[in-house]
């Protein structure tokens, strides 16, 4: 990389408490001040009015418009045997005037942290099935996010969730593969 073309090194103030395994991959300021930056690490991400990082296993999904970063991270509602329950929490959305690596890292992570993705009908519904990796963690985190509409506590649904996560995972298991 030529010396023109090497982004700026991230301020100080901008710098989140990184873990110890942690290091920065790109950042960019938000808006048109100084005042608040996105930081997108190895583990995650790290966003202005969080208190703490994003994990990429965290985002179900993350919109660059070529203008705005939309950041939509799961919300757990239950966890059950082997697998959690998630919901779409709250979009939030961030200007990025001059983004450099950050909507590429963003997309190559979260991307990058999906080893399974399969949707799924259940009684009254669907749902989605998803098998995520995390950084530090053996093994796939299962995750399931129903439609709008589905009986999420039915008996019926979470029997057949049940079957389906369990079949999915046996699927993807190492012996299967």
């Amino acid at each position: 990389m030529g010396l023109f073309n090497r982004r700026p090194k991230l301020p100080a103030r901008h710098r989140p408490e990184l873990a110890a395994d942690e290091r920065v991959l790109a950042w960019a300021r938000v808006g048109d001040g100084d005042d608040a930056a996105t930081v997108a690490t190895n583990l995650g991400l790290w966003l202005p009015g969080r208190d703490g990082r994003l994990g990429w296993h965290d985002i179900l999904k993350a919109v660059w418009s070529g203008r705005e970063l939309r950041v939509t991270p799961a919300e757990r509602l239950a966890e059950r045997d082997g697998y959690l329950v998630v919901a779409d929490a709250p979009t939030d959305t961030y200007l990025l005037l001059d983004p450099g690596e950050l909507p590429h890292q963003v997309r190559a992570r979260v991307t990058k942290s999906v080893a399974y993705t399969e949707h799924h009908p259940v009684p009254g519904g669907a749902g989605r099935i998803a098998a995520r990796r995390v950084p530090g963690v053996d093994g796939l985190t299962w995750t399931v996010r129903y439609d709008p509409g589905t009986g999420v506590d039915d008996p019926e649904v979470v029997a057949e969730t049940d079957r389906l996560v369990a079949a999915a995972r046996v699927a993807t298991s190492p012996g299967s593969l």
